[in-house]
């Protein structure tokens, strides 16, 4: 663990918009001026992120108008990356004070939908907030060090990472992992999985980081989702269903197991696990394919796919977060279309309207990490 933890205090992060000739002082005035327009009431058209009162606010779905624990966790992940401390904590108390469950079958977990005023739209979670909600805890605590609870940052990622693994053991609900193959479950109570939710290099350092007696699971579960990604992408086009079974074939109930908006975020998880450990495990090949297969696509003609490649006639809904996660998949590839996704993303103008949300989270995302600033933080 040691050598590990020294290693990565000792990293240095890729600028591959650097490498490719962008210069540093508009790289920077680029994420700037993203982050000003995804979280200034100044720039309304393009806006994902409400202040409420004095302490409290929330990253709002535009194209359907409620709070998800996605949306959330992401903007506290960019919050920690840009120290921004008061936008993270705002967003985390609102979590906190309006998504997290005390009572019923999935206390310790955070509804996944709210309304903007709070009310719960569901009581059920979605694992892929849990589990960055828990890594942006966890950087928080490094970054910023910890409060009074609920800024209590470190205990609260390691408690809600014991709670996805442990819950149902003395009481109602499931876990969000299946404990014997290891994999992030779509939901706690399904037997399936997303393979958008599968991020090892969040686990990597879980497995540093988490309860002492959940650790060795952590690093069980990198190693079988690099594996899992392997089977539940195509082998050809490397497209991923958003849903798909623990074989990783697609699970096609009401119609998820195409390449559509969740399967985006497949190549960004790839990258990033790339760019942060370089495990020999990390398939990268999936990138290299992702990329030639839409090498001759228009990207004003993005729709949705099977994960063999045939087009349907519905067309995408977020057509800018798929020129960022093919960007972004450059980190990991090396073959002449790396370059070619990068400049296109870097002429693609964010997002504005009202399916911004998905699309500009991506692309912040995406510029961070292509700029070396989506970086592990270190105790």
């Amino acid at each position: 663990m040691k050598n590990n933890q020294a290693i990565l205090h000792s990293k240095d992060y890729r600028n591959l918009l650097k490498e490719y000739g962008y210069s540093e002082t508009d790289i920077q005035e680029r994420i700037i001026e993203t982050w000003d327009k995804l979280f200034s009431d100044q720039y309304p058209d393009t806006q994902i992120y409400y202040p409420v009162g004095d302490d409290l606010a929330y990253m709002l779905d535009t194209g359907n108008l409620d709070v998800r624990t996605e949306g959330m966790s992401y903007g506290m992940m960019m919050a920690v990356q840009m120290n921004k401390r008061e936008v993270f904590d705002r967003l985390w108390k609102w979590s906190k004070k309006y998504m997290f469950m005390k009572t019923g079958e999935h206390a310790g977990y955070f509804a996944w939908s709210c309304r903007p005023d709070g009310t719960k739209l569901s009581y059920g979670p979605a694992p892929d907030g849990e589990e960055y909600f828990a890594m942006a805890l966890f950087f928080a605590s490094h970054r910023w060090g910890d409060g009074p609870a609920p800024f209590n940052y470190n205990q609260q990622a390691k408690d809600l990472l014991h709670t996805c693994l442990h819950k149902g053991e003395n009481g109602l609900g499931q876990p969000m992992w299946n404990l014997e193959n290891k994999l992030i479950k779509f939901v706690p109570n399904v037997e399936f999985s997303d393979p958008s939710y599968h991020l090892p290099h969040f686990y990597e350092l879980f497995a540093l980081w988490a309860y002492p007696e959940d650790r060795p699971f952590w690093k069980s579960a990198a190693l079988a989702s690099r594996k899992y990604l392997k089977i539940a992408t195509h082998p050809e086009t490397g497209l991923a269903p958003e849903y798909a079974f623990y074989d990783g074939t697609p699970n096609n109930i009401r119609g998820y197991g195409h390449f559509f908006s969740d399967s985006y975020r497949v190549a960004c998880n790839i990258a990033l696990d790339y760019e942060w450990f370089k495990d020999p495990e990390c398939p990268i090949k999936i990138n290299e394919k992702i990329q030639r297969f839409f090498a001759d696509k228009n990207p004003s003609d993005y729709r949705r796919y099977t994960i063999a490649g045939e087009a349907f006639e519905e067309k995408s809904l977020h057509p800018i977060g798929l020129i960022a996660t093919n960007a972004m998949a450059s980190l990991a590839t090396s073959s002449p279309n790396a370059k070619k996704y990068v400049d296109l993303f870097w002429n693609t103008p964010i997002r504005s309207g009202k399916r911004r949300y998905y699309d500009n989270c991506l692309y912040f995302f995406s510029l961070l990490a292509l700029s070396g600033n989506f970086k592990i933080w270190m105790p």
